[in-house]
C-alpha cells in the first residue's frame, strides 16, 4: 500500500511540476539518434540491457545477499537475531531495484520518444504486480514469463474484446487462482525433483 501511495504522490508531482516534467503534457523529444535511432540497433540494445538486468537479478537472488534478503522478508525477527541488519539489506535491495527500474525507464523513454506522467500512474504499478503474480513470485524467470504473458494477453485482448480490461482481469484472476505458483511454477516441481 505504501508503494501505491508513493506512486500516486509521484504522479501528482509529475503532473503539476510544469518546469521540470512538462506537466500533463510530459517530456517530448526523447527519441534516440544515431545507431539507437534505427529499429534494429534499438532492439539489440534493449535486448542486451534486458538480458543483463535479468542475469544480474538472478545472480543476486542466488548470492549470499539474496539469502539475507529472503531471511529478512520471511522471518525478520530471526534474521535480526542472527545478526542480519534488515533495514540495511532492504535499502541495498531498493537501490538495486531502482537502478534496474531506471534503466528500464530509460529504454521506455527512448522507445516512445516521449514521457508522459501517465507512466507513473497507479495502473502501471498494478500491471507490474499482476505480471509478477501471473508468472510466479518464487523465481526471476516467473517475472519474465509473467511480463511476456501479460503483454501478449493484453495486446491480443485489446484487438478482439470490447471490454478488454475486464477480460484480461478475469483471465489473470483465473490463472492466479488455478496456478498459485504462476505460469513459471508449472515447471518448478519437476526442476526441484531433479
Amino acid at each position: 500500500m505504501f508503494t501505491l501511495a508513493f506512486a500516486q504522490v509521484a504522479w501528482s508531482v509529475a503532473t503539476q511540476w510544469d518546469g521540470v516534467t512538462g506537466g500533463s503534457n510530459g517530456l517530448v523529444g526523447t527519441a534516440p539518434a544515431g545507431t539507437l535511432g534505427t529499429p534494429r540497433g534499438f532492439v539489440a540494445v534493449a535486448v542486451i540491457l534486458a538480458t543483463a538486468g535479468v542475469a544480474a537479478t538472478a545472480a543476486l537472488a542466488r548470492s549470499g545477499f539474496g539469502a539475507r534478503l529472503r531471511a529478512v522478508r520471511d522471518a525478520p525477527q530471526r534474521a535480526a537475531a542472527s545478526g542480519i541488519d534488515g533495514p540495511r539489506v532492504q535499502a541495498r535491495a531498493f537501490v538495486f531495484a531502482a537502478a534496474i527500474g531506471g534503466v528500464g525507464g530509460a529504454v521506455v523513454a527512448l522507445a516512445k520518444g516521449s514521457l508522459s506522467p501517465d507512466l507513473m500512474a497507479i495502473p502501471r504499478s498494478v500491471d507490474a504486480l499482476v505480471m509478477v503474480l501471473l508468472g510466479g513470485v518464487q523465481s526471476v524467470a516467473g517475472a519474465v514469463v509473467g511480463a511476456v504473458s501479460f503483454t501478449l494477453l493484453q495486446d491480443s485482448a485489446l484487438r478482439h474484446v470490447p471490454y478488454w480490461r475486464m477480460a484480461v482481469g478475469a483471465l489473470v484472476l483465473a490463472l492466479v487462482l488455478g496456478l498459485p505458483r504462476g505460469i513459471a511454477g508449472i515447471a518448478w516441481p519437476r526442476r526441484r525433483a531433479r
